[in-house]
């Protein structure tokens, strides 16, 4: 083969790897960006459920030390993240600035009560949980009534239920996708390379001697991908929290690590195990079968 084929194939070769590295990132990109999706669905479910407040109202008569000493035993239970005391005048201040007007003056006293606001963790913050948990308090001879909303309740989750089938449905849609997508990629790439597989084997290379390089490439072309696609992902998180601010209390770098980590393990694994299936099929194949 004279230099000039030689280079002309050389240049037909890196092409081919090239699109098969972008292709690859792009698949993966895509897979990524609904793990990211999912992991701030959850989280944005989670950061919902546990600021549900249970306002437990006190009696009137109740000295502020047994109120805090309550508010104490109140978050020793295993249902309860955290309360909060609200006082009388804490609770005239609250109102009247959302309000806009004084209120204690035009009535000339304040009818507030004292009470705890309670908030739930994340798996407790549902109806049935809630009624457990208001029968525990309501023992209490401090307790004058538990208000809480349980209308936004039962639509928080009925609709956080509807939405995670929504999204798990679509996950694994695309992740199909995602595995098809990048096997035939890369099975176009190695149709590319049949006829030098197919030679290295009639001059006596063993299977596993031919498929090693083409496999140990098909794994870089992986990992290769999988970078490029979590640089974009990183890039992606760091625009749209610049667009929505709100989006950093959502932030939890430990389930974004565990979603890149996932995208490469699957760019490498895909990208390997294609490789494998294509050259094992071109090695298995008739000379004439090369021509088709």
């Amino acid at each position: 083969m004279s230099g000039y084929e030689l280079s002309t194939t050389k240049k037909k070769t890196k092409s081919v790897y090239v699109s098969t590295v972008i292709s690859i990132a792009l698949v993966l990109l895509m897979t990524g960006l609904l793990g990211l999706i999912l992991v701030h669905a959850r989280n944005l479910s989670k950061y919902v459920k546990e600021n549900i407040v249970l306002n437990i109202i006190v009696n009137d008569d109740t000295t502020e030390g047994d109120v805090l000493a309550m508010q104490k035993d109140v978050e020793k239970d295993p249902y309860v993240l955290r309360t909060e005391y609200i006082s009388k005048e804490l609770a005239a201040k609250n109102l009247r600035e959302d309000l806009g007007e004084d209120f204690v003056e035009f009535l000339g006293h304040n009818p507030l009560l004292p009470s705890i606001d309670v908030y739930l963790k994340e798996q407790y913050a549902n109806t049935d949980s809630i009624q457990t948990f208001i029968k525990k308090v309501s023992n209490s001879s401090k307790v004058k009534e538990v208000v809480y909303q349980e209308s936004l309740i039962d639509m928080v989750n009925k609709n956080i239920r509807v939405i995670s089938i929504v999204v798990l449905a679509f996950t694994v849609i695309l992740l199909v996708i995602a595995v098809a997508l990048i096997n035939n990629t890369i099975r176009l790439a190695i149709y590319s390379q049949r006829f030098l597989i197919k030679s290295m084997q009639l001059i006596g290379a063993t299977k596993n001697f031919i498929r090693k390089p083409y496999i140990l490439y098909g794994i870089v072309h992986g990992l290769l991908g999988a970078l490029i696609a979590i640089l974009l992902l990183l890039f992606t998180l760091q625009f749209s929290q610049r667009q929505i601010p709100e989006l950093v209390f959502l932030r939890n770098w430990y389930e974004f690590g565990a979603i890149f980590l996932g995208v490469i393990i699957l760019g490498v694994l895909i990208a390997g195990l294609s490789t494998y299936f294509a050259v094992t099929k071109y090695l298995k194949a008739k000379s004439h079968s090369l021509y088709r």
